[in-house]
């Protein structure tokens, strides 16, 4: 099985390289990476050609932010499967890739565990997110699987579709609602951590986009599962995120891209 992973980047030049490394890293044989790069002004590109790798790709042009160029990546992979790492994330180990691809055997959408980190050198912990077990009312109780975790078979890209560019911070969350809570699709937990997420960004960047993202996952139920005017998944999650950052590390923002 061929396992696709894409990463968008912006200016991406301090961290993308421990990116590729880490997807270099894996055993699992058949694999590509999709770099979908929005016209890096800094030397990004240049690190990603230095790999010179055959299991590579890029492509680098103007987008209209993180999720369109995750569209783009949904357009042009090669593989039977895929899923998303950010430009400064890593994979935990050189057995992530294997393991999915093994679950993807037996399941159409997998997903796992993702450690939250200060930076991939001394990969101090901030959180550690269990995905946990996935079950007809999860969406509505405030749960939601890491993304970085979520891999996917092509069949089931090509019945969800692309994700929702009016959610401006959590259109992968609509995504994996639309795809989850809408369909009866194989789903698998791994609980094994697959990604060292490094703390800061578009979702994890202060109270009020906190609050906003809250907000847009609300309207995400709202439309897919007919949520109430405010449910309890809308106290549930804001009060974890809130919770998560109260922590000194995660004050530190990133743009995650």
């Amino acid at each position: 099985m061929k396992i696709s992973v894409i990463t968008a980047s912006y200016n991406s030049q301090a961290t993308i390289g421990a990116t590729i490394e880490s997807f270099l890293a894996q055993t699992h044989p058949d694999k590509e990476m999709l770099v979908v790069d929005g016209a890096s002004k800094d030397a990004t590109l240049k690190v990603v050609e230095s790999f010179g790798s055959s299991e590579i790709r890029v492509i680098s042009e103007h987008d209209k932010g993180v999720y369109d160029a995750m569209n783009k990546g949904l357009h042009l992979f090669k593989g039977d499967a895929i899923g998303f790492l950010n430009s400064d994330d890593t994979f935990h180990d050189d057995g992530a890739l294997a393991a999915i691809a093994a679950a993807l055997e037996q399941a159409d959408v997998v997903y796992g565990d993702l450690d939250m980190v200060t930076d991939h050198q001394s990969k101090a912990l901030v959180r550690a997110w269990r995905g946990g077990h996935y079950g007809r009312y999860s969406f509505q109780l405030g749960w939601v699987p890491p993304h970085p975790t979520f891999y996917m078979r092509r069949r089931v890209v090509e019945t969800v579709g692309d994700y929702d560019l009016s959610y401006v911070t959590t259109a992968d969350y609509d995504y994996m609602l639309r795809t989850l809570a809408l369909n009866d699709y194989r789903v698998a937990y791994l609980p094994r951590v697959i990604v060292d997420f490094q703390m800061g960004g578009i979702s994890t960047s202060g109270w009020r986009v906190t609050l906003r993202g809250n907000l847009e996952c609300l309207r995400s139920r709202q439309q897919h599962l007919n949520a109430p005017v405010i449910d309890a998944a809308f106290f549930l999650r804001f009060a974890r995120r809130i919770f998560q950052l109260r922590s000194p590390a995660s004050l530190r923002m990133r743009r995650s891209r």
